[in-house]
């Protein structure tokens, strides 16, 4: 049997190890796969059995992991009710031929154990049911406290076994959780699990606060704090709560944001003039360098995920259009150009695409364009849509709306086709979600 070491994204997780589940059958060629770069995806057909368990620890991982394949748009889990074989074996193969007259194209077993000091062993086999063979197949050990993190972590290893592409689900969000009153709103930072579970405050909402962003290594966010009525630039490390002021710089800012190697933070500075520039910090040394100098209102800057270029806001052009230049400032080269006005722009972690907010018509949408302008297509339009983040494999998006009439903003994510809208449970209103990297 071969063992292997997930040393990353256990260590967190106090997990020992995990090692590969032993094919009762060594697979050829799966049969069941998902072409995620069709433009029209059929959500494939999936059975998620309750995972066997002395209590319902088994059957609660098994409902997320069920509950992470349906929200992603590309596996429908088949009704329970319908299923014929009742798993009560794990490491036996399953009668496939029960599962192919209910049409469940793959199937997920899976067992949780309590070991001596409350330690949970927990595993899963995933089953191509046409090909009757076993695709894939782990195990992690943890404490109980951690099991919906096993719950994610094995939707990400069927998620990319089945499309070929890395997952989404072991993240978290970070957000303004917003209460009260429209004109006496308390506005608090707030973190969850990706599927609105989990949810923690950050702070207190004696401050207003605004803009969070996770760093590359997820251990810390940055942000804006109003306290004083003045806004200054924070870090917060989310371990220990520990805040350190990152500078308090005269008039107003805005937007910071991380350079992908987490060593700069890049954002916009108010100039005396009224103007607003963009300037990068290096966290180490704590200069700063302006990147933009013109008559104009530049802002919300967003790193390639190479680190080369920046794409921003700017009104230099008359009203708010979107800009990419060198990551060291110089020439900036326009790049939207259709009817309104685009802000809050954001470089997908894999580099083909920048989302952003546009305003039209009285209405505001989230689209998508490649780094050159080319390719632009709106995702989703309503009242008031905004500030787009992204998922870790770059192909879904989460933002936050309000409805007209509505009493405040809400949480929603959305797919590159943008057919697969939903609204993320959050207690509470919620603005300006970031997305963290997947989890260590």
């Amino acid at each position: 049997m071969m063992t292997t070491i997930r040393a990353g994204r256990l260590a967190a997780l106090l997990l020992a190890f995990a090692s590969l589940l032993a094919a009762t059958v060594l697979p050829a060629r799966a049969l069941v796969e998902i072409d995620i770069n069709q433009g029209n995806i059929e959500p494939l057909p999936i059975a998620v059995t309750d995972f066997i368990s002395g209590d319902g620890i088994g059957a609660q991982i098994s409902q997320v992991v069920a509950d992470n394949l349906r929200r992603s748009g590309l596996f429908a889990p088949v009704d329970k009710g319908a299923f014929i074989e009742q798993v009560t074996n794990p490491d036996a193969a399953p009668r496939f031929e029960d599962w192919r007259v209910i049409n469940a194209q793959a199937l997920v077993t899976g067992r949780v154990v309590e070991e001596a000091g409350g330690r949970l062993r927990a595993e899963f086999r995933l089953w191509d049911t046409f090909a009757a063979e076993q695709m894939a197949g782990e195990q992690f050990f943890t404490n109980r406290d951690n099991w919906r993190r096993v719950a994610h972590i094995i939707s990400d290893a069927i998620f990319e076994r089945l499309t070929g592409e890395k997952g989404y689900f072991d993240t978290r969000i970070v957000y303004v959780a917003e209460s009260g009153p429209r004109d006496n709103r308390t506005k608090r930072l707030a973190i969850m699990d990706q599927d609105g579970f989990n949810q923690r405050y950050l702070t207190r909402g004696g401050d207003i606060v605004l803009t969070p962003r996770f760093s590359p290594s997820r251990q810390e966010i940055t942000y804006m704090d109003f306290a004083g009525g003045e806004p200054k630039v924070y870090l917060l490390q989310l371990e220990t709560g520990q805040r350190e002021l990152v500078g308090d710089f005269p008039g107003m800012t805005f937007s910071p944001r991380f350079s992908p190697d987490g060593q700069k933070i890049v954002m916009s500075l108010q100039q005396p003039d009224g103007n607003a520039n963009i300037y990068a910090m290096d966290l180490r040394s704590r200069n700063t360098t302006r990147l933009t100098n013109s008559a104009s209102i530049d802002t919300s800057p967003s790193f390639s995920p190479d680190g080369s270029r920046i794409v921003f806001e700017s009104d230099r052009g008359g009203r708010q259009q979107l800009y990419v230049m060198g990551a060291n400032g110089g020439q900036a080269q326009r790049i939207s150009f259709g009817n309104g006005s685009y802000s809050t722009p954001v470089w997908s972690p894999r580099g083909d695409l920048i989302a952003f907010t546009k305003q039209s018509g009285g209405q505001f949408s989230i689209g998508v364009m490649r780094p050159d302008g080319s390719g632009e297509r709106i995702l989703t339009t309503g009242f008031h849509n905004e500030g787009p983040t992204w998922a870790p494999n770059g192909r879904y998006l989460m933002f936050f709306r309000q409805e007209a009439g509505a009493a405040g903003p809400q949480l929603y994510s959305i797919d590159l086709t943008g057919r697969n809208e939903q609204r993320v449970p959050v207690e509470g209103f919620a603005s300006d979600p970031a997305w963290s990297p997947l989890l260590e």
